[in-house]
């Protein structure tokens, strides 16, 4: 056991100087409520210690059982039964985020995130379907009058470096989910920052989305949201 050298103090409401009690209580030594915070941090902490892989008795019944369905069946998968075997009988649960980093690398999407990224592809698709419906004319008068936006009227995607987390989740709704088809097949890394592009370019799209129902947006339309990318401190220069 370490010594107990750091001295650190705390306050609790009432509410959860209570619960606190409450615990203690059940414990077999009655701890006191100093010790019993301790023991209630060190069990906190181990519960969302970053990588920590657990396994329940029930879980490792399931996968033994599963192990000797793939043995039986001869499936012929991306997982090692005989590893994954090997791992709950020597209690190694590290080694399966070792082997299998893709299964456990603790990421979650930010639900903001999607919903930005759903956004701008939404917004991108009416861009290029309003685009490429538009005349020469107009598509001559985008180009002069967006440049130097409007001569390649087409989404670049997100940066691979900056805004991985973009890219990452866009790829998935095009190439997944089947969602935004008119993207599928491109790279989609922009391999510059564009989100902030994308962020002026949606406070003017937002408010035109209720007008677009069955339609498209206009030539004005899409030269205001393409000029929308310039950053402010570079217009009119």
């Amino acid at each position: 056991m370490q010594m107990k050298t750091e001295r650190f103090e705390m306050r609790l409401d009432r509410e959860i100087l209570e619960q606190v009690d409450k615990w203690r209580a059940n414990q077999d030594d009655f701890p006191s409520r100093a010790e019993a915070v301790r023991r209630l941090v060190d069990a906190g902490l181990a519960v969302s210690g970053k990588g920590a892989v657990r396994i329940s008795d029930g879980e490792k019944l399931i996968l033994a059982m599963l192990r000797d369905l793939y043995k039986h069946h001869k499936v012929d998968g991306e997982i090692d039964p005989e590893f994954v075997g090997e791992t709950i009988w020597g209690g190694h649960y590290w080694g399966l985020e070792w082997k299998y980093t893709g299964l456990f690398h603790g990421h979650v999407d930010n639900p903001r995130v999607v919903s930005e990224v759903v956004d701008v592809l939404d917004m991108w698709s009416f861009i290029e379907s309003g685009y490429a419906k538009l005349s020469k004319k107009d598509k001559a008068r985008v180009e002069a009058e967006a440049e130097p936006f409007g001569k390649h009227v087409v989404f670049r995607g997100f940066d691979g470096n900056n805004e991985s987390e973009h890219l990452s989740i866009a790829r998935f709704l095009i190439n997944d989910l089947d969602r935004f088809t008119s993207f599928k097949g491109r790279d989609l890394n922009s391999h510059m920052p564009m989100i902030d592009a994308y962020r002026r370019m949606l406070v003017i799209f937002e408010p035109v989305r209720r007008t677009l129902i069955g339609g498209e947006l206009s030539a004005s339309q899409i030269i205001e949201l393409l000029k929308a990318q310039i950053h402010p401190s570079h217009r009119n220069e």
